[in-house]
């Protein structure tokens, strides 16, 4: 049977890393390489709606593709992860498919950009804002990085039988504190409320000054995604994974 990967984003920043064509949200969407495409928007109730619209549209594997936060000392932005389990809230473990893992990290590492390939990536029902909060998370699971779709993903990939695998960026750092007054300022999709950010930073004109920083954040895992992409070929190392 032929390959289709289905990838599943939740942000419309990490969508534009894959192609240049506006994607609809909430809308199954063909790249010039073949693989589909589905912007979920954030959380995992999308991301679970995402991963099984796309096995709708005829996907037989998926991949969870975006940023994430890092919860380690020393894992900075702008680092690709792509980790060897995922783990929820509960802390129960989900396992890429090995082989294409491998021929997506072998790939990465002959295109010499930043990676860790090993580590648990944890997944959450609500973001990690704070510093308090992500060391609390590091201290319980262990887990190098964390966002909040791929465990969904990973379960709609088991109970369908099909592999998937993990392709994270890392965006805010383990020191790095999200403004909340910021994170309620954009829609599910990462894109600004206008008149919401605009009453946020009248309200709290401080913010600006954290602006600069966390669009610089953004701006390094997006360019590491854009080249993993690329570096990655068509279905992300899978087709290559298939003829080992």
């Amino acid at each position: 049977m032929p390959t289709t990967v289905g990838i599943v984003t939740a942000l419309a920043a990490e969508a534009r890393t894959l192609t240049r064509r506006f994607v609809p949200v909430l809308t199954t969407a063909t790249l010039d390489t073949g693989e589909s495409l589905y912007l979920s928007g954030m959380g995992q109730k999308a991301a679970r709606d995402g991963a099984l619209a796309l096995i709708a549209a005829g996907a037989n594997a998926l991949v969870s593709f975006g940023v994430a936060g890092s919860l380690a000392p020393g894992l900075r932005s702008g680092t690709l992860f792509c980790p060897s389990c995922v783990l929820d809230e509960r802390s129960l473990d989900y396992q890429p498919d090995p082989t294409w893992r491998a021929s997506l990290t072998n790939r990465l590492t002959a295109a010499h950009l930043p990676l860790v390939e090993q580590g648990s990536l944890l997944s959450l029902p609500e973001p990690l804002l704070s510093v308090e909060a992500k060391g609390l998370m590091r201290e319980r699971h262990q887990s190098l990085a964390v966002d909040m779709e791929s465990a969904a993903i990973a379960i709609v990939a088991g109970e369908h039988r099909i592999p998937f695998i993990v392709l994270r960026a890392i965006v805010d750092e383990r020191e790095d504190n999200v403004p909340a007054e910021l994170q309620n300022s954009i829609d599910a999709w990462g894109r600004p409320r206008s008149l919401r950010m605009l009453a946020t930073l009248l309200r709290h004109p401080h913010l600006l000054m954290e602006l600069p920083t966390l669009a610089a954040r953004m701006g390094k895992a997006t360019r590491a995604l854009r080249a993993a992409a690329q570096a990655a070929g068509a279905g992300l190392g899978r087709d290559a994974a298939r003829s080992c």
